[in-house]
């Protein structure tokens, strides 16, 4: 699989990894069991590069990936922080820092995380001098070897990549959400920090496999946070409503390589966006861990292709989604 430098870290890592959500809570039920098996099947396929958080399944996910890495050396884990607390910027202190990594140290059973994240935190939190003082302190005293954020809006992120230590800003991008492609990649590409897409199928809706007819479980947040009643609206279908989705989706059909599934198409679309590092698609079993690795080996997708998704953006997308994040 092809390799990409992870911004300030300073490591490589393989362009597809995997969104560890999945294998916590929030999307219906995975056995232990299945899930190693979907971090195995992953790693196999070239993923060098998992990400987690110390709220998916309440540490569960965190717990499970700490398996992984005993039995996979040489892998690049990144965690979150912050999510398991009321959202208010107070709670972002030096004290609190070394508390949640500490517990995501001992989840994943390790002395130095590789990464860690805030998780899209409250908007102010990006301005505060402090906060980034004190992620660098965790650096110093060894308890994380880089730091980023993981974001909502692009303001959000042009904010922390002016950081001169924000290793990494992780953002949602995908066929839905084309506005990061505008300032904040070029911006980062600039300062050398590294772009982590997320929510890259639009929690699944460019798969392909959803229409009308689908229902998702009750423990599953597209069905209980399809209007932001949870957490941000913008993490459930990249914030787009569920039929103007499917109709842009089958508008999309037609561009999709055929030798790709959609899924694969879409994934391919951001790993061809300059300045992405790399992509998170989650998994809930080996099977579609294999199949998303493998849009890394697809050939880049021509131009033609690109405008046709961009078009399909401009008339059904744009106009739900672009001005709020």
């Amino acid at each position: 699989m092809e390799q990409r430098e992870l911004g300030r870290t300073g490591r490589q890592v393989g362009v597809v990894g995997l969104g560890a959500w999945q294998l916590g809570a929030d999307w219906g039920e995975v056995g232990e069991d299945e899930a190693l098996a979907t971090l195995d099947a992953a790693v196999d396929a070239g993923v060098t590069f998992v990400d987690t958080a110390d709220v998916y399944g309440d540490g569960r996910s965190e717990q499970i990936v700490s398996r992984l890495i005993k039995a996979r050396p040489g892998l690049t884990v990144a965690t979150k922080m912050g999510r398991r607390v009321a959202q208010e910027p107070s709670a972002y202190t030096l004290d609190n820092f070394r508390a949640w990594t500490d517990r995501s140290r001992a989840n994943l059973g390790v002395e130095t995380l590789d990464l860690v994240q805030l998780h899209c935190p409250p908007t102010p939190v990006y301005a505060t001098d402090r906060v980034f003082d004190d992620l660098d302190t965790l650096v110093q005293e060894g308890r994380v070897a880089a730091y980023g954020v993981s974001v909502e809006t692009c303001d959000e992120a042009l904010t922390a990549i002016a950081r001169p230590g924000v290793a990494t800003v992780q953002i949602i991008l995908n066929a839905f959400r084309l506005k990061p492609l505008e300032k904040v990649l070029p911006a980062a590409a600039e300062a050398g920090v590294g772009i982590i897409a997320r929510v890259p199928l639009a929690s699944g809706l460019l798969s392909g496999k959803y229409d009308e007819s689908t229902v998702f479980g009750a423990d599953d947040h597209r069905t209980y946070n399809r209007h932001g009643e949870s957490f941000d609206v913008g993490e459930t279908f990249s914030g787009v409503d569920f039929a103007t989705g499917l109709e842009a989706v089958r508008r999309l059909a037609p561009l999709v390589p055929p030798e790709a599934t959609m899924a694969q198409f879409a994934l391919r679309w951001i790993i061809d966006q300059p300045g992405v590092s790399v992509v998170i698609p989650g998994a809930r079993n080996p099977g579609q861990a294999r199949a998303n690795a493998a849009a890394a080996a697809l050939d880049a997708l021509p131009e033609a292709t690109l405008a046709g998704v961009r078009e399909i953006y401009d008339e059904l997308i744009r106009p739900q989604v672009h001005q709020r994040w």
